[in-house]
């Protein structure tokens, strides 16, 4: 597989020399691309503040991100605006919808944005919706809609455009956990058949059980990483709470 993301001795420091505050030491790791990976670790362990970084909405304060071979701690000012929306796609725990639009312009407007002609964008979002079960939505609100029916709606926002790397930062913290297992499952599949890369910040042992792959973060480092291989969801859960135990903490430590 190819490597679409490479983490090289990243360090982000907060505060000044008098008062300062390190948020990740030297962590380093890679994802290959058509990977799902999580990032799980107690509150303050530095997962956001990653993915925060991994997505240029944060800098490094030491050590080179690249993306696809694009060193993306050297990109500056409105170079980065463009390269997020050429490169990543986002999906948040609170949606970050439009509530002004519909569903289907709120999918189209990702593909507005990049440029998209405009002949082509319906076809596009019925794609997109047909693919994550929205289609009988499409002309409905945000605030007509559950949550679950939201979330699915960012989400083909996010991959609407085909991004090298979907970013997810607690994409299930505001469902229901059927909803959640709904999202999970939506993710799971646009994973296995398109191929989508996703890197998934969660505090869920349940969430984190469908990605492959989940690196611990403990005070800032890298505490450890399993592979779910040929496990079925129901062994990796349990081997993700074993680490969790290992770690000092159950699953409602870790948030």
């Amino acid at each position: 597989m190819n490597e679409i993301l490479k983490l090289d001795h990243i360090q982000k420091y907060y505060g000044n020399q008098g008062n300062l505050t390190k948020a990740i030491h030297d962590i380093s790791f890679s994802v290959n691309e058509g990977e799902f990976v999580a990032i799980m670790g107690a509150s303050g362990s530095g997962k956001t503040t990653l993915l925060n970084c991994i997505s240029t909405i944060d800098t490094v304060s030491a050590g080179h991100i690249c993306l696809d071979g694009t060193d993306v701690t050297e990109i500056r000012d409105q170079a980065l605006a463009r390269f997020r929306r050429e490169n990543l796609g986002f999906v948040f725990q609170d949606f970050n919808l439009l509530d002004t639009l519909t569903v289907s312009e709120n999918i189209a407007l990702a593909l507005t944005i990049n440029h998209t002609p405009a002949e082509q964008v319906d076809a596009k979002v019925l794609e997109m919706a047909q693919t994550l079960s929205i289609t009988d939505i499409l002309d409905k609100y945000p605030y007509q809609v559950s949550g679950g029916q939201k979330q699915r709606c960012a989400c083909a926002r996010a991959i609407i455009n085909k991004p090298k790397l979907l970013l997810a930062d607690e994409p299930t913290g505001s469902l229901d956990s059927h909803s959640a297992q709904m999202l999970l499952r939506t993710m799971q599949s646009i994973n296995e058949q398109s191929g989508a890369t996703i890197l998934m910040v969660t505090h869920d042992a349940f969430s984190a059980s469908y990605a492959g792959r989940i690196l611990f973060l403990r005070d800032g480092r890298i505490f450890t990483e399993i592979l779910k291989g040929s496990d079925s969801r129901k062994a990796f859960f349990e081997k993700i709470i074993d680490v969790l135990t290992m770690m000092g903490g159950g699953a409602g430590d870790v948030s």
